[in-house]
């Protein structure tokens, strides 16, 4: 069995087929893994949209926090001023 297998890989062609087919795996398996990086730094791309948006918010309520009013008084101050 090995002798057989032994004498069809050393003809020419079963050589040139073998290294073709090695090279099609190659650039398949390349494809994939190119693939994968893609999706990969998409949803990295996603998450750091949604961090940044997230990021917003909470900044603008934080800003709007700071420039609530302390206690009634003031609120009811701020009405009268028509600032509220």
């Amino acid at each position: 069995m090995m002798r057989w297998i032994t004498t069809i890989l050393a003809s020419g062609p079963a050589r040139k087929a073998l290294g073709l087919l090695l090279a099609v795996l190659t650039i398949a398996l390349f494809l994939l893994n190119l693939r994968r990086a893609g999706e990969r730094a998409g949803r990295l791309a996603e998450r750091l949209s949604t961090t940044e948006k997230t990021n917003e918010i909470q900044r603008r309520m934080l800003d709007a926090a700071s420039r609530r009013p302390r206690d009634r008084d003031e609120l009811a101050k701020r009405m009268r001023d028509g600032r509220f």
